[in-house]
């Protein structure tokens, strides 16, 4: 089981908050394709025979491609490849892109799910984030796609930034219960370097991000989710019950999967690799058949950190037997990290898996830092 993951590196435009790699210029999209192509097969045996169950176009923003360039992709991808026929195949997509026309379009490909970035359905918010679709917008998209036949819909919201008052947030979560969607992806607004919104802080011309409001809209996002009965499947990922976004769910159980495109990772259990990000020199390496990517052998603490990591934060929790398997005793050495935790109601341990309370939710990544070898 291995799931590829595709990168297109083009937006309409750039979202201020966004450190993804991309571009607004579409000059080299050609080329880009026929470098994506040329990846394909030169990466064909990275994979090692394994069945490919998921394929995920992410970005950037996917949807910018055309269907018959959707086509051809997944065209060299089955040429080269068992592609399992139940095989989950995500496209992430603006709602803007999701026009009719566009919609009948992708059902004339392998495309069985979309990812739609709402964010939120306020004008106001997407215009501070320099989205390009407004709200209106975002909700018709969605019930577009439902009408042209696609019922696999996750759709991204975003909490914990200074325009986005509770009521309004609460306003957000209850729009996605009505459109009926199965799957949402909530994460907290992050202010990573580089960015606009770092220079716009840093200059005071917007307020800075507060902890608090991200932590009591969160707590408020679980309460709502449970209550619909959406499951906490992965700290920012709620779904109807058989519904998880199964790419993802590979990344947190340790799933192989090859990365296509600049800058997109791939890891085979043993080693990881990442592409170069930039476009040109991508294009530049693989037109001459060579693959831009530097290759990290993970050690055995990098195995057992990247577990404790990632299990953590799922609703499958840690299993400690695992963490023998990757090292033999280390169990009993987090044995010696976990009490403090348990003492603060913030990890509980059922059947030798450990699992993160709802308030510990709220400390996950300090939580797994502190249990790292």
């Amino acid at each position: 089981m291995a799931g590829i993951y595709l990168h297109i590196p083009f937006c309409k435009k750039a979202c201020h908050y966004c450190d993804f790699h991309f571009s607004t210029s579409l000059k080299y999209k050609d080329e880009l394709l026929d470098a994506l192509v040329k990846e394909i097969h030169l990466q064909r045996d990275y994979l090692a025979d394994e069945t490919v169950e998921t394929i995920y176009f992410g970005g950037g923003t996917p949807s910018i491609l055309e269907a018959t360039e959707i086509n051809r992709l997944l065209g060299e991808i089955t040429q080269l490849h068992t592609v399992s026929s139940s095989a989950e195949i995500t496209l992430e997509a603006n709602p803007d892109d999701l026009d009719k026309a566009k919609l009948q379009a992708l059902r004339q490909t392998p495309v069985n799910r979309f990812s739609i970035g709402i964010q939120s359905f306020y004008d106001e918010d997407l215009a501070w984030m320099n989205r390009v679709h407004r709200g209106a917008e975002a909700e018709a998209s969605v019930k577009r796609a439902q009408d042209a036949g696609f019922e696999n819909i996750t759709v991204d919201l975003i909490y914990g930034y200074p325009l986005l008052t509770d009521a309004k947030w609460k306003s957000n979560i209850q729009k996605v219960f009505e459109l009926e969607v199965p799957h949402v992806s909530a994460y907290s607004m992050t202010v990573e370097p580089q960015t606009a919104l770092a220079t716009f802080i840093r200059k005071k011309q917007s307020p800075p991000m507060n902890d608090q409001q991200s932590a009591e809209q969160f707590t408020y996002l679980m309460e709502a989710m449970q209550q619909r009965g959406f499951e906490q499947y992965e700290i920012s990922n709620f779904c109807k019950p058989g519904h998880y976004s199964r790419h993802n769910s590979n990344y947190w159980k340790g799933v192989k999967y090859l990365g296509i495109g600049p800058s997109a990772h791939s890891f085979n259990g043993e080693t990881r690799q990442w592409n170069v990000a930039n476009n040109p020199r991508y294009i530049e390496a693989l037109t001459a058949s060579t693959i831009p990517a530097e290759r990290e052998v993970l050690s055995e603490t990098d195995r057992l950190n990247e577990y404790i990591m990632t299990s953590l934060r799922t609703i499958w929790g840690l299993d400690k037997q695992k963490l023998d398997t990757i090292a033999p005793g280390a169990s009993a050495q987090l044995d010696t990290q976990t009490a403090k935790f348990f003492d603060k109601e913030w990890l509980i341990e059922k059947d030798g898996i450990l699992y993160l309370t709802q308030t510990g939710k709220l400390y996950a990544d300090h939580i797994a830092s502190e249990l790292f070898f």
